[in-house]
């Protein structure tokens, strides 16, 4: 996966600048973030929900709106209609670069935001929501009554909120004031699904019961437990990233493979030889080698271990692939060649990195050069692992010799 800066301008003439969290592959589908009040791009829920769903083939735009989550100095006041436009003049930046959004997430008041403006988005196929209000009247509670009689007086004023200062206005007051979330939810007419904490103490849990009585099917809701409204813990902002992931799947278009498998792979077989505690004897077809685990850990290091052989397979598959497109397009490859290790990484759900190295010899231009690293990207075993695949397991009978006797199942 890579991040890379995406900037557009907004209807206000002013640009913003975002993150672009690109999938590994062909994406099956772009998606807009849109950040809670006091958060931004960066915030923990931002960050690990747009990273688990270019895992999972879906890349996302995430940025600062123009105000919102943004200390005074920084940026503008906090507008609610403005972020609203962002997110749809964000859209149409993304259709003109080529990447059109599909879903829109939205984290407490993105959420709402996410709401009013998928209404005129008619490419949004699903909206999801985390930890969202049901109207934007209850803002009103972060401020003191000081705040609003100074806003009321004087336009405006610098208030604190969650210990950073925001410039809001009269206007934004009164926006909300007005604001009828419920109303845009059941004119939404697109799959919804609402994430939302029981313990959620900024957005109490039941405003998620009224987002989901006012929308229609299909429309899903999911309990974050424990989580406060910021998911501040780590695991549970990958929770929440991987039921967005897995629920936006079943309305975007499936992950295909680019590059066809050449050939349907053979059967393999693995016994113990039982000549060390981990040593196996693998073979397919008319090949045969041994697996096994270091030393270090009790093997005897005679062969590759399950995971080497897993990374084996997508070093494999992704030269294979570079080589048939080099020969396809008539590109001077002379050879390639690839490495590619499996580590576990603690924040990162699932947390499973295999991270490739490639080597391209030969006198190939940049733009052939990143032609072929694009298509190898997109080798079969590569969306195989980016989408995962169903194991099927089945007992057979044992023979008497190995077992001791007849099977007794």
């Amino acid at each position: 996966m890579a991040s890379t800066i995406f900037t557009f301008t907004r209807s206000a003439g002013s640009q913003l600048t975002g993150n672009l969290e690109t999938p590994e592959g062909t994406p099956r589908g772009w998606a807009i973030f849109a950040h809670c009040l006091t958060c931004g791009k960066d915030s923990r829920a931002a960050v690990h929900i747009s990273r688990a769903l270019s895992r999972a083939g879906i890349g996302v735009l995430r940025f600062d709106f123009a105000g919102t989550g943004i200390v005074i100095g920084e940026g503008d006041a906090v507008n609610f209609a403005s972020d609203v436009d962002d997110l749809r003049t964000a859209a149409e930046a993304m259709t003109q670069a080529g990447m059109l959004p599909s879903l829109l997430v939205g984290h407490s008041l993105g959420g709402a935001a996410a709401i009013v403006a998928a209404a005129d988005m008619p490419n949004i196929a699903a909206v999801a929501t985390i930890g969202a209000p049901a109207d934007l009247q209850h803002l009103l509670r972060l401020f003191t009554p000081d705040d609003l009689d100074r806003i009321g007086r004087e336009g405006e004023a610098t208030v604190a909120i969650s210990g950073r200062h925001f410039l809001i206005r009269r206007s934004f007051v009164e926006t909300i004031a007005q604001s009828d979330v419920e109303t845009s939810i059941t004119s939404l007419r697109r799959p919804l699904l609402i994430l939302h904490s029981p313990l959620d103490e900024v957005v109490g849990i039941d405003h998620a019961s009224r987002i989901f009585a006012a929308s229609r099917h299909p429309k899903s809701f999911i309990s974050l437990d424990t989580a406060d409204h910021l998911l501040t813990d780590i695991a549970d902002a990958n929770y929440a990233a991987a039921m967005v992931a897995a629920w936006a799947s079943r309305f975007l278009p499936p992950l295909m493979d680019d590059v066809p498998q050449v050939e349907v792979a053979k059967g393999v077989f693995a016994t113990e030889t039982l000549g060390g505690k981990f040593q196996l004897a693998v073979s397919s077809g008319e090949h045969s080698f041994l697996a096994d685990e270091p030393a270090s850990v009790g093997g005897l290091g005679s062969g590759l271990s399950p995971y080497e052989l897993v990374s084996a397979g997508l070093a494999a598959c992704t030269v294979m692939t570079m080589r048939l497109y080099a020969d396809r397009k008539g590109f001077p490859l002379e050879r390639a060649s690839a490495t590619v290790e499996h580590g576990k990484v603690a924040d990162m759900t699932p947390p499973d990195r295999f991270t490739r190295t490639i080597v391209l010899d030969g006198p190939l231009s940049e733009d052939q050069r990143a032609r072929i690293l694009a298509i190898a990207d997109r080798c079969p075993v590569d969306l195989t692992l980016l989408r995962g695949s169903d194991v099927k397991t089945e007992l057979v009978g044992a023979s008497s010799a190995a077992s001791g006797g007849p099977e007794t199942a």
